[in-house]
């Protein structure tokens, strides 16, 4: 048996507000956008160059998806954008001032830094070692 993961849902608050940091800050590329009915779309985006898994950008449409909106995971790292540049790709980012609430570090596994999306999600900027098999690093 093969399956895969295929999309993650980050709740958002506006479609066309969540398009413009994730193509225009982040770089990532539009994958499909379909108008479902009125007030809902699929829109599906990836970074550049992705092979996999996509985002999923689904706007919040009652109190409680809204209450999730930029904190869908306590606090916690909740997105991982994998980078075969990590200071290439930092640059660039600070360059377009998006904000990283913990600066680079190397780590055994990697170099890694912390960022928010525009919502205040925290994602890890990370560039794996050669060799670093995934799924394999310690919490």
């Amino acid at each position: 048996m093969m399956q895969t993961l295929g999309h993650v849902a980050l709740v958002v608050r506006d479609y066309d507000e969540a398009l413009a940091f994730f193509t225009g800050t982040l770089n990532f590329k539009v994958i499909e956008d379909t108008q479902l009915s009125e007030d809902k779309r699929w829109v599906l985006i990836a970074p550049p160059g992705s092979q996999g898994t996509s985002l999923l950008l689904a706007r919040a449409a009652t109190p409680e998806q809204v209450s999730r909106i930029g904190n869908q995971t306590g606090g916690r790292v909740f997105l991982f954008l994998h980078t075969d540049d990590f200071w290439r790709d930092y640059r660039e980012m600070i360059a377009r001032k998006v904000k990283f609430t913990r600066p680079p570090s190397e780590e055994s596994y990697g170099t890694v830094a912390v960022f928010e999306d525009l919502y205040g999600n925290q994602w890890d900027l990370l560039q794996l070692k050669p060799g670093h098999v995934l799924g394999t690093l310690q919490p």
